[in-house]
């Protein structure tokens, strides 16, 4: 069922997103080499409880911890580890949710770690481009498959692969709630979008293959062929002058520029 949002709740929901954001804005501070994903954690876990809000990942559906840390050839819902130090050159996807006056704030950004090679950066630029071009979309009238072909499009065209496994979904009091949202599909197709509809786009894009293994730790994803992956999401309502970010890059561009 797709819950439409009143103006009251889209508001109450923006408050949670910006949250987000700027519990990313503050680990940018701390991402860089010889820091542990454990470290980012404990952070991002700090922070969000001082603001007055709950992590919303910890505990869900058994996750361990408040924030996923996927480093280089991992897509998403890394589990961060004392063990996972970061290196010059990584990249770091770091996925981050809250829960603030019972609605859910959820954005990913994935960040450069020191000096990181131009065709890595060239897929996170993509990537982050990929993004906007399905938010674009996101228009009163049109369709899921109209974000999901803007997202694909614009990563193939590039030559990157689009992981099919995982996509983006619609966010509310819970953190996913329909309508599922690919980074893949056909446009004119899928739910029809609707003002008051609020969803997270979130495109996982692969350097290589987008062939994915789940690790046995029953979180981790990540490529095949362990070429790096990149992920950006962004959390929006659907209104009828166009899409409203709700959530925020802002804050975290502050730290580490809005140039990839």
């Amino acid at each position: 069922m797709i819950y439409i949002k009143t103006d009251e709740e889209i508001e109450l929901m923006r408050e949670a997103n910006q949250l987000v954001g700027k519990t990313l804005g503050e680990l940018a501070k701390h991402i860089a080499p010889g820091v542990t994903t454990l470290q980012l954690d404990r952070i991002a876990e700090t922070f969000i409880r001082d603001h007055g809000a709950e992590p919303a990942f910890l505990g869900y559906g058994g996750f361990p911890n408040s924030i996923c840390a996927s480093v280089n050839e991992n897509v998403v819902h890394g589990i961060p580890s004392d063990k996972v130090i970061l290196k010059d050159g990584d990249i770091i996807s770091v996925d981050c949710g809250t829960k603030l006056n019972g609605f859910v704030g959820d954005s990913a950004y994935t960040f450069c770690v020191g000096n990181v090679s131009e065709p890595v950066k060239d897929l996170l630029r993509t990537t982050k481009e990929s993004l906007y071009k399905g938010i674009e979309q996101a228009q009163v009238g049109r369709r899921v498959g109209d974000i999901s072909h803007a997202v694909q499009e614009w990563c193939e065209k590039k030559n990157y692969s689009v992981v099919r496994e995982l996509v983006g979904h619609g966010c509310g009091r819970e953190m996913h709630e329909d309508p599922e949202v690919p980074n893949y599909g056909r446009r004119g197709c899928g739910p029809l979008l609707k003002s008051g509809m609020c969803i997270c786009i979130e495109p996982m894009i692969n350097q290589g293959s987008k062939n994915v293994v789940f690790e046995a730790d029953g979180w981790t994803v990540r490529t095949k062929d362990r070429k790096c992956s990149a992920h950006f999401e962004h959390c929006i309502a659907i209104r009828p002058e166009g899409p409203l970010i709700l959530s925020s890059f802002e804050y975290l561009e502050a730290v580490v520029g809005k140039e990839i």
